[in-house]
């Protein structure tokens, strides 16, 4: 089952590109602009097919997102048909569509998840506390220390727990993150039974419990350890009705500042970054990598989140999908060289100064942009296969 869900999940992930794109592609056809390729990822070239319209469907090589190539996308260009021989109106309409699209898919999941049921990840997640309720709570394998009695018995990360036993008593159901480190201090130094779920299928493990000496005597270490040697985290799924809508939208507002946030902390480590390359200072620059290394993720991280998420089940995915779609949509509109933000507000400085940009200087412009930003995805790929392999 989690495989068939992290399948899915892919699917949905170029399915986000697509829509991006799309978006872009109708706001050209109604804007008379005439549309020259539909790409989905960027080249090499793997498939090429020419549509009724005239116009390529092409899928490429590089997992980097997407594109549409329109006639004459130089903002100088004046040929009929051409993207530069639009209103200013119509440009603006078809640079952001693709913002649009994500946005609008973002909220319809997150209305739908609000109705069928919406984990909770973030503390103080917005909801309606009037109209929502518990659909269901799991307590699931968080961290596990190394070496530790859950390591040994073969436990993972995502399991979750559903009982403990000691031998000649009756199962205790777990029910709450703060339960189990009663449960296995009560069991210190014994040997129980845990009950899990992975994949759908129902397992038990033998564990022989660290006893309350050893669990003592490692608090006064820089190694302290748990009885059972594992971190416990709550997964709740939330339940709307008629509030579905405000809770999408409440939501969005909340990961969007969440976004922004994240992207100021990533800032500030790449300012210590730069700080301690050019002041010699190593720590300032290695805690400056350690922190905008924290709030970024590339293809791999994408696939990680992915593929972890597909043990919690399909809510768990379409909320992480809908996440992503959103955070494209916030990206996008962003003024970056290269991405549709930045296009944007280079063409509306443009206009406003009176001053069009020949051909070469905003290609140069959209290439040095291009350039950083595969820089950028090539380097924090480095950082997730460090971070995750």
């Amino acid at each position: 089952m989690s495989i068939l869900l992290l399948v899915i999940g892919l699917i949905l992930f170029i399915g986000l590109v697509i829509v991006h794109e799309y978006g872009h592609f109708i706001a050209a056809k109604r804007g008379g602009v005439e549309v020259e390729e539909f790409g989905i990822f960027f080249p090499p070239r793997l498939y090429k097919r020419r549509m009724k319209g005239g116009w390529d469907f092409t899928i490429n090589l590089l997992p980097l997102g997407g594109f549409v190539k329109l006639k004459g996308e130089h903002d100088s260009d004046t040929e009929t048909g051409s993207f530069g021989a639009a209103s200013l109106s119509t440009k603006s309409k078809i640079m952001v569509a693709g913002v649009f699209m994500n946005l609008v898919t973002a909220l319809v999941l997150l209305t739908i998840l609000a109705a069928i049921g919406l984990p909770k990840l973030i503390p103080n997640q917005f909801t309606v506390k009037s109209d929502t309720h518990v659909a269901s709570s799991k307590i699931l394998i968080g961290y596990i220390e190394p070496g530790s009695p859950a390591s040994k018995s073969g436990l993972k990360s995502s399991d979750q727990l559903t009982e403990i036993s000691q031998k000649g008593y009756s199962p205790v159901a777990i029910e709450s993150t703060n339960q189990l480190p009663k449960l296995t201090k009560a069991f210190a130094g014994q040997t129980v039974k845990v009950f899990y779920t992975r994949d759908g299928h129902q397992r038990h493990a033998v564990v022989t419990l660290l006893s309350a000496k050893e669990v003592e005597a490692s608090k006064k270490t820089n190694d302290p350890k748990g009885y059972l040697g594992i971190s416990p985290n709550e997964f709740v799924v939330q339940r709307s009705t008629w509030s579905a809508p405000v809770v999408a939208v409440g939501l969005s507002a909340q990961i969007t500042a969440l976004t922004f946030q994240g992207l100021g902390h990533a800032l500030e480590g790449l300012g210590g970054i730069i700080a301690g390359a050019v002041t010699g200072n190593t720590p300032a620059r290695q805690s400056g990598q350690t922190q905008a290394a924290s709030q970024v993720s590339g293809p791999v991280g994408i696939y990680v989140i992915l593929k972890d998420g597909s043990t919690l089940g399909y809510q768990f995915m379409l909320f992480i999908i809908a996440i992503i779609s959103l955070t494209l949509a916030i990206m996008n509109i962003l003024p970056i060289p290269a991405l549709d933000g930045g296009r944007l507000w280079i063409t509306l400085v443009a206009r406003g100064l009176k001053r069009p940009l020949s051909p070469k200087r905003e290609e140069a412009i959209n290439a040095v942009g291009f350039l950083l930003l595969i820089s950028l995805i090539i380097a924090i790929t480095f950082v997730d296969v460090k971070r995750f392999f």
